[in-house]
């Protein structure tokens, strides 16, 4: 594979992908496995050479860095009392999995059975779906001599390009936290991602021997080598090209992209375009290019080549609402991590043996659960740590303590990502819209209650701990969502925004087999695609999806 051939004239490929992050990673692999398939990988982002990528804890240094982070920022939002957040998306090779908490979740059986369900496409049902999880999966319970049950190879696959493994530390801290959990009526569970999430346990991640596995190292590395793949990075996308003849649905032809040293290229694709810049590039894309609501091209005298009124509609994200205890006589990251000794015994365990704190996921114990009697399915998650800060970027407390993050799993509020002008280079208005919905806020103040319950139980109670945020005094409803406006924040799982729906559905973006509708040789293939968010994180969804497209366009063609 070369950086810079065909970079004269109007280079010709079968296939143009935009966007080298988690979905487009996977493709590009796929897709490039037929030597006769002539690909184009295009990145906005540099090489993934920056070390931190690769140290799990790096993502400190990753989120809000020009280097890895397209530091996109969101709308004042009315839900969180006015406040605007960070909106991390990755800029590099890898994308999001190179910067992302490496945490493996699935979601819920249910999640993908109602996929099918609204596109009317049996494909998308949990039963069609795990095939597609397992094909790409490495999972160390099915190592030689691994510890996995009889039924592990039923639901986990193995020699796959994605690495999953167990984490390498446990704090007593968390393992009483999750024990207190049990006593509040949470099973145990060794396993997420069978269907049913329910339960506790620590995360599994996404790792390699103590090191970050991102999609570039998984699916990239390999299929630099062939001569059928052609990579540029550092390459901004100003557009989509298409043409219509005679009338006809209008057809995407390739991408204008201007690449340092060469000035703007057109590249053509003579089979298909396929949009892998997620849930909030692609939009911005597709807006540019003249395919979205009528009413919002017309604002920036964009000629409309599609008027699809989805595109951009119908974002939606998991926000986490932080509670933070002090405890007293337990072992956490903000005492030992608070002093030059502490900082270099830390960083000598990881040289060492590629364990401890540096090859932490940003959360460790993993928690779902129901905010309340009136749900029959966990609907709530918890990303519980043995630290606490006042907010991203921050120092540690310095004082023992824990996190408890807890999120709506299933959120009814909706946004939207909206261009701002012509200009490719200027970031979307992001508008989430959280806490939009009286069901939102309810599910936001009951699950502050469950956190409570769980502190309140023997095993954890042993630490006396003290809700330091966000704090007793607040009880009713009222107040408590009031305070998670006030300190909620995005877990970074945007998606929905280029929805796929039934023929029949005005608002869906991409028929169930990720088509742009109205125009041909365009697909959206990364987390946008999503109709509702899964109940959990949205990683490995995103690559499940990748994995059965590809399958779809290869078939096609």
């Amino acid at each position: 594979m070369s950086d810079n051939n065909k970079t004269s004239g109007h280079p010709e490929f079968d296939y143009i992908i935009v966007g080298a992050g988690t979905a487009g990673c996977l493709l590009a692999n796929r897709l490039s496995g037929n030597p006769a398939n002539r690909v184009l990988l295009i990145e906005a982002g540099g090489r993934d050479n920056y070390h931190w990528i690769h140290i799990p804890v790096g993502y400190l240094y990753c989120i809000d860095n020009p280097r890895t982070d397209w530091r996109f920022r969101t709308e004042p939002d009315p839900g969180l009392n006015g406040r605007s957040l960070i909106y991390p998306r990755g800029k590099t090779l890898g994308g999001c999995s190179s910067i992302n908490g490496m945490l493996y979740i699935r979601g819920q059986a249910r999640d993908y059975d109602h996929w099918a369900s609204v596109t009317g496409e049996d494909a998308w049902c949990w039963e069609n779906c795990l095939p597609d999880f397992k094909r790409h999966e490495d999972h160390y319970r099915l190592d030689e001599g691994g510890d996995a049950d009889p039924d592990h190879e039923k639901y986990h696959g193995h020699g796959g390009e994605w690495r999953i493994e167990h984490q390498r530390l446990k704090w007593k801290v968390l393992e009483d936290f999750a024990t207190a959990a049990v006593e509040a009526g949470v099973p145990r569970t060794r396993d997420f991602n069978r269907g049913d999430n329910e339960g506790v346990d620590y995360f599994e991640v996404n790792q390699r021997s103590g090191w970050r596995w991102n999609t570039s190292k998984a699916f990239l590395r390999e299929a630099e080598k062939r001569p059928n793949l052609t990579l540029w990075h550092s390459s901004q996308v100003l557009g989509l090209e298409t043409e219509t003849i005679d009338g006809k649905q209008p057809r995407c032809t390739g991408v204008r992209v201007e690449r340092a040293g060469y000035g703007e290229i057109l590249a053509q694709a003579a089979r298909e375009v396929v949009l892998s810049a997620g849930a909030i590039g692609s939009p911005q894309i597709l807006q540019l290019s003249g395919i979205g609501p009528a009413a919002l091209l017309a604002e920036h005298d964009i000629p409309v080549v599609a008027d699809l009124p989805g595109v951009g509609e119908n974002l939606q994200d998991h926000l986490q609402i932080r509670s933070v205890y002090k405890v007293k006589g337990a072992k956490t990251l903000n005492t030992m991590a608070n002093s030059l000794i502490g900082k270099a015994r830390i960083g000598l365990e990881y040289v060492l043996s590629r364990s401890g704190p540096m090859s932490m996921a940003p959360s460790q114990l993993c928690l779902f659960t129901r905010s309340s009697e009136d749900y029959k399915h966990a609907n709530i998650e918890y990303h519980v740590q043995p630290l606490s800060l006042e907010a991203f970027g921050q120092p540690l407390h310095d004082f023992p303590a824990i996190t408890a993050s807890v999120c709506n799993l299933n959120p009814t509020s909706r946004g939207t990502v909206q261009i701002r002008s012509r200009d490719p280079r200027e970031a979307p208005a992001i508008a989430p819209n959280y806490l939009s919905t009286p069901e939102d806020r309810k599910v936001a103040a009951d699950s502050l209650r469950v956190t409570r319950r769980i502190a309140e139980q023997p095993a954890f109670s042993r630490y006396q701990p003290e809700e330091f945020k966000p704090g007793a005094q607040y009880q009713t409803d009222e107040e408590l969502a009031k305070l998670a406006g006030d300190i909620g924040t995005t877990i970074f799982h945007p998606v929905g925004t280029t929805r796929m729906g039934h023929a029949e559905d005005e608002m869906a973006v991409v028929d169930p087999h990720l088509r742009v509708r109205g125009v041909s040789g365009l697909r959206v293939v990364d987390a946008g695609v999503m109709p509702t968010i899964t109940s959990g994180n949205t990683n490995s969804p995103t690559l499940m999806i990748a994995e059965k497209a590809a399958g779809w366009i290869l078939a096609g063609h």
